[in-house]
């Protein structure tokens, strides 16, 4: 991949932003390798071009005119995190096939040589009725049905690329089927999940179904340890523990996840592979999750994983309906609602910065 960019970086507060407003830089990706603002931005209504080789006069061009650029053999992005989680948007809505691969998204997703990100997401033209297509290649060129957080990353690009204002929602095409998010009057995004998919076979599991066709803390052994799973889908698997044999309760800051994490995702009564969320329970309505993502590691969120975790939670009887999620990266308002069987997720977006590649 070629190394010249360029970068513009939008600077107004993380819940208020504007593409047309640039004042002054928050760097929001803890994982950013961006050079700090003090070195390198002194013109706060431009962007950088920069190369391997050198770097040239900056070029003043507005924020709001950016993502509309549209010259070829150019790639032009946003990078986005929620809670940390981190993504490149790509705007697609010209066609409905992906502009760059698998393979080059894992190129763009590398943190040394790439822009850094935990995926690529494509904002697509609808289908069947809806307003927008998501699609989303991770960074090992997977491809999941949906990501959470990168949903509301999603939402909050489009509003961005359409110059929407105030509270207002749209309809979104996914591999998991309808999502619908909302963005709210303070720039959070809440999210209509759908309904949890239970069914032992539809997660995908190969676990016996132990409670109505559903896995709720079975056993399962990892590594010679026996934990106790329940297995939720929110569109995409998850397997949710919050015990092992010894431990009733979880200390999840003490799990070396990238040694355990890994045997989870590839473990064989999981034929298409699953994410894996280790929940400690504050109380009734407070949980503190780490997760280890299918296809991408040890993230700072999942925003399924976090809706997942709280229908898990409510049917080991551990928690109520309605809990915050605490993530690594910050935390997560997770509802599942009686009256629909729908989850709904509210958390942040926030764009870090926007920026071209050659193609």
């Amino acid at each position: 991949m070629a190394i010249a960019a360029t970068i513009s970086v939008p600077l107004t507060s993380p819940t208020r932003r504007t593409l047309a407003s640039v004042n002054s830089l928050s760097p929001h990706s803890p994982r950013s390798t961006l050079p700090t603002p003090q070195r390198t931005f002194k013109y706060p209504n431009s962007r950088l071009v920069a190369s391997s080789m050198s770097t040239e006069t900056a070029v003043k061009t507005s924020s709001a005119s950016f993502l509309n650029l549209k010259e070829s053999g150019f790639l032009h992005f946003a990078k986005y995190h929620g809670l940390g989680n981190d993504f490149v948007l790509i705007d697609n809505r010209d066609t409905s096939e992906p502009r760059i691969s698998a393979e080059k998204a894992v190129q763009l997703c590398d943190r040394n040589f790439g822009v850094g990100a935990d995926g690529v997401i494509f904002v697509l033209p609808g289908i069947n009725g809806t307003d927008y297509t998501m699609r989303i290649f991770n960074s090992d060129s997977s491809e999941p049905e949906m990501c959470g957080n990168g949903v509301r990353c999603f939402a909050k690009f489009v509003s961005q690329l359409e110059n929407l204002h105030g509270r207002h929602s749209f309809t979104i095409h996914t591999g998991a089927g309808l999502i619908i998010p909302e963005v709210l009057e303070d720039g959070n995004v809440r999210v209509d999940m759908g309904e949890p998919v239970l069914k032992a076979l539809d997660v995908p599991t190969k676990l016996p179904a132990n409670k109505d066709n559903a896995v709720v803390k079975s056993q399962l052994v990892v590594d010679g340890v026996i934990w106790h799973v329940t297995c939720v889908s929110m569109g995409n698997p998850h397997c949710v523990t919050f015990s092992r044999e010894g431990s009733q309760n979880l200390l999840v800051d003490e799990l070396k996840l990238a040694e355990i994490g890994p045997k989870f995702e590839h473990h064989e009564v999981f034929p298409a592979r699953t994410n894996t969320e280790f929940v400690q329970v504050l109380s009734n309505s407070h949980l503190k999750m780490r997760v280890w993502e299918r296809g991408a590691g040890a993230t700072l969120a999942c925003g399924t994983g976090a809706c997942a975790t709280v229908a898990a939670a409510v049917l080991e009887g551990r928690a109520g309906r309605n809990c915050t999620v605490d993530l690594p990266g910050g935390p997560l308002q997770i509802e599942w609602r009686e009256e629909d069987n729908h989850v709904y997720m509210t958390g942040s977006a926030d764009v870090v910065y926007y920026g071209s590649l050659p193609l």
